[in-house]
């Protein structure tokens, strides 16, 4: 199983989505990708994307500004489970 980082940060959208779907289609099922963000528009786009698509959130963080979304890769067209809690140390 590989684990990769895609650093979106600073970017806007559909930046962050785009960087993702191109690194997911270079990995295979079972994989992990960790998203480095900062536009909070991933907190809606990219579990939307993976829902879609057949991949599932493992957890999503804030740390200050910075969003980091896990995700492990599914098959496409697969059916994912689970709800996400959205963890923020800004508490």
């Amino acid at each position: 199983m590989n684990s990769v980082t895609v650093d979106a940060r600073y970017l806007l959208c559909p930046l962050p989505v785009i960087r993702t779907q191109d690194q997911a289609a270079a990995l295979r099922p079972g994989d992990c990708m960790r998203v480095l963000c900062t536009d909070p528009g991933v907190l809606h786009d990219i579990p939307c994307w993976c829902r879609i698509h057949g991949h599932t959130v493992d957890e999503i963080s804030r740390q200050g500004e910075e969003i980091v979304i896990t995700i492990r890769v599914g098959n496409e067209g697969s059916t994912p489970a689970g709800n996400i809690e959205v963890l923020d140390d800004r508490r």
